[in-house]
């Protein structure tokens, strides 16, 4: 699989939907991870993120205009201990919950299926960073429907140890635009990762389609001392 330009393949797709990023910056220094929302309707885009504690949670922009939290409302990352969660949904809690119980993360997702949207079925994605002595490794999973079959469901998870130093995996929700929205298809995709935090929130924000995005959060894990740094990008303000 070729290492693909970040910016080139997130400027090519008019709406992947909401996308996960994770892997290790360039220097070997930091766990990396970006998560980001994108909308088509109005109560899709009056959304946006806020950092509460050590995780991030989505928020009504205008709460007069909130129509359905159903889907929209939800805690997209959480901490637990060495852990990092980081999901496109409410099963962010399933997995913390399941961690919690003694599960794995694959067995934590067992109780989930797709989103139930009609005829989208938009697919639950997650990634579970671990951090600890010194070491950094992750796992991603996607939650999808078989084929646009809204009574199966097809989960896979992926496991990657030791990861390359300015490289990261990429999973996504959609293909692209289209109705239904095409659901993502394949691995997660191998991408660049240059730059510090800054220069990477810059870079994934700019290339997003202006009219589709909505929110941004990146977030650097110090790999040898677990601490870290965030940012936030939020189109309303």
């Amino acid at each position: 699989m070729n290492i693909k330009n970040l910016e080139k393949t997130l400027s090519e797709n008019e709406y992947p939907g909401r996308g996960i990023v994770i892997g290790k910056s360039e220097d070997g220094k930091y766990a990396v991870s970006a998560y980001w929302i994108m909308g088509r309707s109005e109560n899709s885009r009056n959304r946006v993120f806020v950092e509460d504690g050590e995780g991030l949670r989505t928020q009504a922009f205008d709460e007069s205009k909130m129509v359905d939290p159903h889907l929209i409302i939800y805690w997209p990352v959480r901490v637990l201990g060495n852990k990092t969660i980081v999901t496109n949904g409410d099963q962010t809690d399933t997995i913390n919950d399941g961690l919690k119980d003694g599960k794995t993360f694959e067995q934590s997702l067992l109780s989930r299926e797709f989103e139930d949207d009609a005829p989208n079925y938009t697919p639950r994605i997650s990634g579970l960073m671990n951090v600890e002595g010194g070491k950094f490794d992750f796992s991603m999973s996607i939650l999808k429907s078989d084929s646009g079959d809204g009574s199966r469901c097809n989960r896979y998870t992926y496991d990657y140890s030791n990861p390359k130093e300015g490289v990261g995996r990429y999973i996504h929700t959609y293909m692209g635009n289209g109705s239904p929205l095409p659901s993502f298809e394949g691995e997660p995709e191998l991408v660049e990762l240059k730059g510090d935090i800054d220069e990477l929130t810059d870079k994934i924000w700019n290339s997003l389609n202006a009219d589709n995005k909505v929110s941004l959060f990146v977030r650097y894990i110090d790999i040898a001392t677990g601490k870290y740094e965030s940012r936030i990008v939020n189109r309303n303000k």
